[in-house]
């Protein structure tokens, strides 16, 4: 059985995080953003995966890659509770619109 060479993991792995770049660029809600940098999280996993595969006797890239999926999931539970504050106080989810941060 024939290894697939690192190379193919980073070029899916810059494509993943470009398209995670573009969209929490150009997206104008709140929740496109995240999207955007969960993708990018998923782009750093692949990486750390791949080049975990390289020294076997060590899982550094794949301990690494755990903690980069934990930290997400705390990122996404602050987020969703940031997104659900701002539409009960301004009705939108549109960056733009929200404007004041106090009354």
């Amino acid at each position: 059985m024939t290894t697939i060479p690192v190379q193919y993991y980073l070029v899916v792995a810059a494509a993943l995080f470009c398209i995670g770049l573009a969209i929490s660029i150009t997206k104008r809600h709140f929740i496109g953003m995240l999207l955007g940098i969960e993708l990018m999280l998923n782009a750093v996993n692949i990486n750390l995966v791949a080049f975990g595969r390289h020294d076997p006797e060590r899982l550094s890239g794949q301990l690494f890659a755990l903690f980069v999926i934990v930290v997400a999931a705390a990122e996404v539970t602050v987020a969703l509770a940031i997104i659900l504050r701002v539409y009960g106080r301004f009705k939108t989810v549109d960056p733009d619109q929200v404007n004041e941060l106090k009354q």
